[in-house]
């Protein structure tokens, strides 16, 4: 049997956990020292308020106050990812533990929504885990991308010439 959230407990859980991954992109962008990882974390950052406000636009409940004031209000540093970033600015390479963590991260949040989105009775509310499934796929896949050019791995655009040759 199912576990069944309300559509607004959905919308609450998703709210909460985009904020912290803004903050997360925010504050890694704010330390990169690499000027591309940088614009990755921004891009990422800017993406996630498309998402809040998104989810904000259907949340009816009163918990986080209005949209502005809610992103603006102070990061949860008891976040234990955001925790770990703030451990990791102390070492090298700020850029490779950031994304490392973020793949982390990003990696869970699509097994936990993939799990809700299963295990939903109502299709509105599994419709917005699905939503959440895809997007966070794609974060997943650009900081992936961005992890293999810091690594100076092999580019998936570069991929083509080294099979070739």
């Amino acid at each position: 049997m199912g576990r069944e959230f309300s559509l607004q407990e959905a919308l609450k859980l998703a709210i909460k956990a985009e904020k912290d991954s803004m903050d997360f992109y925010r504050k890694a962008a704010s330390v990169a020292k690499n000027e591309r990882t940088r614009k990755v974390f921004e891009l990422l950052a800017n993406e996630e308020v498309g998402h809040l406000k998104g989810f904000f636009a259907h949340y009816k409940g009163g918990d986080f106050g209005d949209l502005t004031s809610y992103m603006n209000s102070p990061v949860d540093t008891k976040n234990p990812t955001y925790m770990k970033l703030e451990k990791a600015m102390t070492e090298e390479m700020i850029e490779q533990k950031a994304l490392e963590l973020a793949l982390a991260e990003e990696k869970a949040c699509i097994g936990q929504y993939a799990q809700f989105a299963k295990d939903m009775v109502d299709p509105g509310v599994r419709s917005v885990f699905d939503r959440v499934v895809k997007e966070t796929q794609g974060h997943y896949d650009l900081i992936e991308s961005e992890y293999a050019h810091i690594m100076t791995m092999v580019h998936e655009s570069d991929q083509d010439i080294y099979v070739r040759e």
